[in-house]
């Protein structure tokens, strides 16, 4: 098959073990950039790249790369692809952009530039426009810049990679199932001891590490990708890709997930049977307070409330104890904990070997690795123990630079803050979105402006009533919660595993057997 560019996006943090995970999947020319990983290959491993990846959030395939000074640029170039090669009039499509330019500052803007050229490409050669359409298009594009640089991609997975498809439900502030999986990679956990996550909740870091275990791979569980609706896309690759388990295995050991919320204990129960790996987690209503020493050998992951979107009564007094079970009741463990708050980190009261700069979605975090040992440090070194291997120390001195490079960050745009506000892969970078934030309190000025103008003009009414419509915010207006609706994503009908487009009709893969074959992507034999 032709080989040409792939581009895989992930978090910031997460590069090298994306492109380890590209080299185990035999991809060619890899090279590591800031939250993405470029390598080669051809429709197979492209199909692969989707299917398989579990630190990957999006798979690009570029169409063209071209330099830029202004949005007429843009225009230019974008247009003169023939973009009959992609998409018929009766394609919808959208534009996401992704923009670190002094010259280009509105992101938007740029993404409008290129809908523009495509629609007047086919206007000029058709005499019609085809349809763009932001939810659920036919076809994904995405324009990156940086400065006078441009990429243009079509985009192959569809919805975001980190939306694995087993979910049945949710908690507040659930873990990105990338930022989850990339956590268990960095841990280095071989699958040869259990692991335990104390605050569980949904079941996130728990349900990824048994898909790791079992080599599952996550793309078993997508409705769709955004290739299927590729003119060129070969629907008989994908069923072999989906229907090959031969990499699949076994897990002799366990996983346990605990959880003061007993309705995250239900949810990460349901998620669990819905992954189809429920038989190897045991899931347990558990305070903190209570962890005991596990009696085998155990790996500790857990991403604990930040005092965020999760608030905890007493944030400080929650890590003390973190610290102080994991001294008294996980001796010769290991653990690693990811949050965000330093003054948290100190309450631990214990030093970590390593520190590893992450972030979740927008909060700047750190993943901290905890060596446990009993007695003195100088006797555990003489007993062959090693708190901070070579490789660790090497990381060290990446967290150094990291923290160097923030600090001029920060000096350059001291009067901007980060927004909290991310996308739906959390493709968060902070200088874009000081950049961004700088271009939006522009426009809220500008409409701010306007509206006086206006208001000007218009005739004075009473408070709160304009043309019979009650604009005043009274309390309880906005009251209600916005509530996530989460169900089962199916192919085809009702259950999971029937795909009325390919032929399939397989069973619901809830809590599966060991041993045997999937038959026609349900029950095995």
């Amino acid at each position: 098959m032709e080989q040409f560019e792939l581009i895989a996006k992930t978090f910031q943090g997460l590069e090298e073990v994306l492109a380890q995970e590209l080299t185990e999947l035999g991809a060619n020319d890899i090279q590591i950039g800031r939250r993405m990983v470029s390598f080669s290959g051809d429709k197979e491993m492209m199909y692969r790249a989707n299917f398989c990846l579990r630190t990957a959030v999006r798979i690009l395939k570029p169409i063209t790369h071209f330099q830029a000074k202004d949005a007429d640029d843009v225009y230019n170039a974008v247009k003169a692809i023939n973009w009959a090669d992609y998409l018929d009039l009766d394609t919808t499509f959208s534009v996401d952009s992704v923009v670190y330019s002094q010259e280009f500052r509105h992101s938007k803007f740029v993404a409008y530039k290129v809908k523009d050229a495509i629609a007047d490409y086919f206007r000029e050669t058709t005499g019609k426009r085809p349809n763009i359409r932001i939810t659920n298009p036919d076809l994904r594009l995405n324009i990156h810049i940086a400065e006078d640089k441009c990429t243009l991609s079509l985009d192959s997975s569809g919805e975001s990679l980190h939306l694995r498809g087993y979910r049945t439900g949710s908690v507040e502030a659930p873990i990105n199932e990338v930022l989850a999986a990339g956590i268990i990679k960095l841990s280095g956990w071989q699958f040869d001891k259990d692991l335990i996550d104390p605050f569980c909740g949904s079941g996130t870091i728990a349900i990824e590490a048994a898909l790791m275990a079992r080599n599952i791979y996550p793309g078993v569980f997508r409705k769709s990708f955004g290739f299927e609706k590729w003119k060129d896309f070969d629907s008989a690759l994908l069923d072999r890709i989906y229907n090959d388990d031969s990499a699949e295995r076994a897990f002799d050991h366990k996983i346990y997930g605990y959880d003061l919320n007993v309705r995250a204990i239900e949810v990460a129960t349901a998620n669990a049977k819905s992954a189809g790996v429920a038989d190897c987690i045991e899931f347990a209503q558990r305070d903190i307070k209570h962890f005991e020493q596990p009696a085998e050998e155990s790996l500790m992951i857990t991403n604990p409330p930040y005092g965020e979107r999760l608030v905890s009564p007493d944030l400080l007094g929650l890590y003390r104890t973190i610290g102080e079970r994991l001294k008294h009741a996980f001796t010769g463990g290991e653990a690693w904990v990811i949050s965000y708050k330093e003054e948290c980190f100190d309450e631990i009261g214990l030093k970590p070997s390593i520190k590893i700069p992450l972030y979740n979605g927008a909060l700047e975090c750190e993943l901290r690795k905890y060596q446990l040992f009993s007695g003195r440090l100088n006797d555990f070194r003489a007993s062959g123990g090693e708190v901070k291997t070579a490789e660790e120390k090497e990381k060290m001195g990446e967290k150094r630079r990291f923290k160097l490079n923030r600090g001029e960050f920060n000096g350059r745009f001291a009067d901007q803050r980060p927004s909290r506000e991310t996308d739906d892969n959390n493709d968060y970078d902070p200088q874009y979105a000081a950049l961004r934030n700088k271009h939006f309190e522009f426009e809220r000025l500008m409409a701010r402006k306007m509206r006086n103008q206006t208001a000007d003009r218009a005739p004075r009414r009473e408070h709160g009533e304009r043309e019979g419509r009650n604009y005043g915010r009274k309390s309880g207006d906005f009251g209600g919660k916005f509530e996530r609706r989460e169900g089962r994503f199916n192919r085809g009908e009702g259950k999971f595993g029937q795909r009325d487009s390919r032929g399939f009709k397989g069973g619901q893969r809830g809590e599966r057997p060991a041993g045997g074959k999937w038959n026609s992507r349900g029950h095995r034999d």
